[in-house]
């Protein structure tokens, strides 16, 4: 898999030749595809060929598209992730019940950690409270301890009057970081062969992104560092090139050094294995 994520800002061709992406405007850049994570696209005024796009699809990069305002609007996914899609989607539909809220339980518990691990880093000291709540989940989080300890977590963060319900830069730069993590969530997913729509915890029926909203939740915290670390600044340009570049980040994680995207294609796929494999837990923690 490879590790770049490519941003195309200006007017330009894209185009395949000999697993090179070619790059044609004022002057030709070539990169080889495997090499490629992940392309995103700013300008409207970009044309790319139907054998590139092709290309992408079988060699699973991630292609997303944003609008005027430079946000993510879309992505390309492709129709085959696995050669026993079919398989995959049928043992989907019939995940256990007992199973699905066990791998919940186990993600609340991470996502709640790894609050309380970058407050920490930041020297919040009442982090301590999210470590409380992390020993208060149940079976399924039927507590919602997920709920309580996020609005402890944005308020340590943002400020009291923070709210996730305000149109403010801080939200903007947070839903941006958060649109391209699950698009590389939704990659992971289609390329081993499930489907995005059906969910673990998420049910929403408007959602097609169902799944990749349960499985990234532990990675969220990865965002609010690097949105916290900027909040001072405007929400622009270089603001979203850093909330990109995170995802050429290396993090530590079961011991070992990892880029962020591999750490997503190892922690989905022990997702699958212990719903389907009868594996004890869902082994994976990241060190900030």
């Amino acid at each position: 898999m490879g590790w770049r994520t490519v941003v195309v800002n200006k007017n330009c061709k894209l185009s395949y030749k000999n697993d090179y992406l070619i790059i044609r405007s004022e002057e030709l850049k070539m990169i080889h595809l495997s090499e490629i994570n992940m392309i995103m696209i700013e300008n409207g005024m970009v044309s790319i060929t139907s054998y590139l796009i092709n290309e992408l699809a079988n060699k699973k990069i991630k292609l997303i598209i944003c609008d005027e305002k430079h946000n993510p609007s879309c992505e390309m996914i492709p129709y085959y992730g696995s050669f026993n899609t079919s398989k995959k989607i049928l043992n989907q539909t019939n995940w256990s019940k007992e199973k699905k809220e066990q791998a919940w339980t186990q993600i609340v518990k991470y996502k709640i950690h790894n609050q309380a691990m970058l407050l920490k880093k930041l020297e919040i000291e009442e982090y301590e409270k999210l470590l409380e709540y992390e020993k208060q989940v149940e079976n399924n989080d039927k507590t919602n301890r997920e709920g309580h300890a996020a609005k402890v977590y944005f308020n340590l963060l943002f400020g009291t009057d923070f709210s996730r319900d305000k149109p403010d830069n801080t939200n903007a730069a947070l839903d941006y970081g958060y649109s391209i993590l699950l698009s590389i969530l939704n990659r992971e997913i289609v390329s081993k062969g499930y489907i995005t729509t059906l969910g673990i915890n998420h049910k929403n029926e408007f959602n097609q992104f169902n799944l990749s909203c349960d499985l990234m939740e532990i990675f969220r915290p990865l965002v609010d560092q690097v949105v916290y670390e900027n909040r001072e600044l405007a929400f622009d340009k270089d603001f979203k090139y850093k909330l990109i570049d995170l995802y050429n980040r290396e993090i530590e994680i079961d011991d070992k050094t990892q880029y962020l995207s591999n750490a997503i294609t190892i922690f989905v796929k022990n997702v699958f294995d212990f719903i389907e494999n009868e594996k004890e837990s869902i082994i994976l923690n990241y060190e900030f």
